[in-house]
């Protein structure tokens, strides 16, 4: 049965702040190890590959278990499923701090990622059932604001921590703020399943968490390995032969994790396209920028995370504010509007000198593209469903988002790696082979073993080298975000109408 907390009562208002407390340390896990990558490589040691995975693993397991979450969260109650994985997140981001080895740490990681699946799709569906009408969309709203709140303050946080007490001490502070939501949803939360919930699509999860997997490993595993290698040709092939799978499976399932038949709506696709579009535009850059500041360029973390704030600072308020604004103008407006702004930031980025100074107008740009629909995402997932499948819509919704991000940061490594390689081929006129193995080094911030890899080149060749790519690394991910803004702003439009008056409509009831 599903239990509500009656309208207006200060319950539901608890269960939200347990709901976006949550939400607030997942960005912190997400930016904390990205700032103190160079720290943790130091100390745990690893090739290029296992400190990407220090990022992937988090990314892979949280966005291959979203949807698999949402559907025991359904079946088996959304309180349960929340506090159940708000425990297995505290005890992994205690492992990660303790982690002796860089393997262990990996491994750690990828439980920081179960863990956050159970909790946020607990939690989001939770909130799916104490919301209606347009409080769900200032509800989710709140919880946008919750996720800019952690990627505004998680760098500068996570370098005042790291200058103070060491990297290990972060995993401390996201630990803390979990057993809070933990005890307050405790108290807070009613539980609530769904009474035709038919449990987890097992066969279902398989395929698709292997799909996943296969395609993150295969990209990751190209820049070292080349694209023809055959280990790399066989993972790619495997994600493929798994996507088959899991469509096959999902198409023949009484209760299918993902409904195939709703991408016959063009609402539902234009959603999952703007649950993808910020990966490319925005949320590598959480990884790669704090690399590029404080490995190659020389700054501290606290000034690194000063300039990030400009980067995710916008997310504080215009979240809120746009989703005050979907009162009169369409959000397939908004959302359009916003990516392209993004777009242009990536742009002006790319033309900009060395220099803090110089970066921090380009970087508020693109916070400000990528705030606007922010706060409209969560709100417009949950409408592409019934509100007896909100565990399902925010299971899908997420996994297009968290996989998306997953994949986009395996790309987008792999892309300025490649890059990379033929800016050091070119300056520093080396072999191919030579260029992808110091590409690889670089990428990861390791420039000392890098020039200790080529002592002929010299840091300030390869620093060079480095910036070019990347620059040419942000006018790929510009065109790739104003691509998007278009295919969102045309999949919303047809449901704008509906969405303007209420954000709650199901997808099936468009016209």
């Amino acid at each position: 049965m599903t239990s509500k907390t009656t309208p207006g009562s200060a319950g539901r208002w608890l269960v939200l702040l347990s709901v976006c407390l949550a939400a607030m340390t997942m960005p912190l896990t997400f930016t904390g190890p990205a700032v103190a990558l160079s720290r943790i490589a130091a100390d745990l040691g690893g090739s290029p590959i296992a400190l990407n995975w220090v990022t992937n693993a988090f990314m892979l397991t949280f966005g291959a278990s979203l949807m698999a979450a949402g559907a025991l969260a359904d079946s088996h109650g959304r309180k349960r499923v929340f506090l159940a994985g708000l425990g297995l997140y505290v005890l992994a981001s205690l492992g990660a701090m303790l982690a002796p080895d860089i393997v262990w740490f990996d491994w750690f990681r990828a439980a920081q990622g179960l863990g956050s699946a159970a909790a946020f799709a607990g939690g989001a569906s939770a909130l799916a059932q104490e919301f209606e009408g347009p409080s769900r969309l200032r509800a989710f709203s709140f919880l946008g604001t919750s996720f800019g709140i952690g990627l505004a303050f998680g760098p500068i946080a996570s370098g005042l921590l790291i200058s103070a007490l060491g990297w290990r001490s972060i995993f401390v502070l996201v630990a803390a703020l979990a057993v809070a939501a933990a005890a307050l949803g405790l108290r807070a939360m009613r539980d609530s399943r769904d009474p035709d919930a038919m449990g987890l699509d097992w066969a279902g999860a398989g395929t698709f968490t292997a799909a996943l997997a296969s395609l993150t490993y295969g990209v990751l595993q190209a820049p070292q390995s080349g694209w023809t290698d055959r280990l790399v040709v066989a993972l790619l092939a495997v994600a493929g032969l798994f996507l088959i799978a899991f469509v096959v499976v999902e198409r023949h399932a009484k209760r299918p994790m993902l409904d195939l038949s709703l991408f016959r709506y063009s609402r539902f696709v234009g959603v999952q396209f703007l649950a993808a579009a910020p990966a490319y535009g925005f949320v590598v850059l959480l990884v790669l920028l704090p690399i590029r500041f404080i490995a190659i360029e020389g700054m501290s973390e606290i000034r690194a995370g000063q300039l990030m704030i400009c980067l995710s600072g916008p997310l504080l308020v215009l979240p809120l504010l746009a989703g005050q604004a979907a009162r009169w103008i369409a959000p397939a407006t908004i959302c359009g509007i916003g990516l392209f702004v993004a777009a242009a930031g990536l742009v002006w980025l790319s033309l900009m000198p060395r220099g803090d100074i110089a970066l921090i107008a380009p970087l508020a740009l693109i916070g400000i593209g990528i705030a606007l629909p922010w706060g409209l995402m969560d709100g417009l997932a949950v409408s592409v469903v019934p509100t007896e499948r909100a565990g399902m819509a925010v299971g899908i919704f997420n996994t297009a988002r968290v996989a998306g991000e997953g994949v986009a940061l395996a790309v987008v490594m792999a892309i300025l790696s490649g890059f990379t390689a033929a800016q050091l081929a070119t300056q520093a006129t080396l072999s191919s082979a030579d260029a992808a193995t110091a590409a690889q080094l670089l990428v990861t911030g390791n420039v000392g073993e890098t020039a200790a890899h080529l002592p002929m080149a010299g840091a300030a060749v390869l620093v060079q080298a480095y910036e070019m790519a990347f620059d040419r690394l942000l006018i790929v991910l510009a065109a790739i975000t104003a691509l998007a803004a278009l295919v969102v702003f045309l999949g919303l439009r047809r449901g704008s109408a509906a969405e303007h008056e209420a954000v709650s409509l199901p997808v099936c009831q468009e016209g």
